[in-house]
């Protein structure tokens, strides 16, 4: 992830938690630590109930709950284990996929077609701002 990047290529990584989830309060200062780590993407830290218009849609069942778009296709949503060296791997790897691949990734599997009509978290961050 270090060539510039177009509005079409930006990542979006965003740890959807709770104030509440011990597991996310020990969580966020590491993910934070990763924004700095990846200054290219953009970091969002959404609380499932303080954010829950933007949010509530998504079917959080476990927390941390991450989702990583490139541009507009949704990578990856999902429930990962608390250990950051895992979301730091899975950007390195998204990062390293062309346009092309990651559009093919997208499109081969069921469930990842349907988070591009589901989870599109970039348009929905767009619809709140205006």
């Amino acid at each position: 992830m270090t060539a510039p990047h177009t509005p079409s290529d930006t990542f979006l990584v965003a740890c959807l938690c709770a104030a509440w989830c011990g597991t996310c309060r020990e969580y966020r200062p590491g993910f934070e630590a990763l924004a700095q780590r990846f200054p290219q993407a953009r970091f969002v830290w959404l609380d499932v109930e303080d954010d829950a218009e933007l949010v509530d849609d998504y079917d959080v069942e476990n927390f941390p709950t991450l989702l990583i778009q490139r541009g507009d296709m949704v990578l990856f949503f999902g429930t990962v284990l608390p250990h950051l060296d895992i979301l730091g791997r899975m950007l390195e790897t998204f990062g390293a996929q062309s346009l092309a691949e990651s559009q093919r990734y997208i499109q081969s599997d069921p469930e990842r077609q349907g988070w591009q009509h589901t989870h599109n978290l970039r348009r929905v961050l767009a619809d709140a701002s205006r």
